[in-house]
């Protein structure tokens, strides 16, 4: 008796296994979808100038961080409610309420050079989508910048008025390989 009751266990113990195993793909795949059903992870920009992150998703959480300019492109990682948990070019994390995003397209000119400084760094803006096209800004490390596409490999962009294309790999703002009009 004790014997056959182990069985039934054992056997009622695999029946789980692959009952959840089966399922493990179908969870997988909606992890990649927020609760608005949304892409996540997926990049907007703040539309408000001034936005506090917060620690957590609530104004009942204190601020950590005060944004001060309208158009800053952030990743959104994680939703919950009506708030986004976000993080900036430099790695900040926090929460903000998705009143305060827009889905406008943004990106910041190469973020982690920054740190290497001189005067001789730069992000070009040319005239095509191709290395050897005409230059026609040259963009200092940590310029923000409108996208209007990406093609994978390049983004038409504008800063102050001056329009062109920047390599995607010179930008935070846009996944690599990411295309969009």
């Amino acid at each position: 008796m004790i014997n056959s009751l182990r069985q039934i266990g054992f056997i009622a113990g695999i029946c789980l296994a692959v009952i959840s195993f089966q399922s493990q793909p179908a969870q997988a795949q909606s992890t990649d979808k927020g609760a608005s059903g949304l892409p996540l992870p997926r990049f907007v920009s703040l539309k408000a100038a001034r936005v506090n992150l917060r620690i957590g998703p609530s104004t009942d959480y204190a601020v950590s961080w005060l944004y001060t300019k309208a158009g800053l492109p952030v990743e959104i990682i994680q939703e919950y409610e009506n708030w986004r948990r976000i993080r900036d070019a430099d790695g900040t994390e926090g929460w903000v309420s998705q009143s305060l995003l827009s889905g406008d397209r943004t990106a910041v000119a190469a973020p982690w050079m920054r740190a290497q400084g001189g005067d001789d760094v730069f992000v070009n803006l040319r005239r095509d989508s191709m290395a050897n096209a005409a230059i026609v800004a040259k963009l200092e490390p940590g310029v923000v910048l409108s996208l209007q596409e990406c093609t994978g490999n390049w983004c038409r962009a504008t800063v102050d008025g001056t329009s062109g294309w920047v390599s995607q790999g010179e930008i935070w703002g846009a996944y690599p390989g990411e295309a969009f009009k």
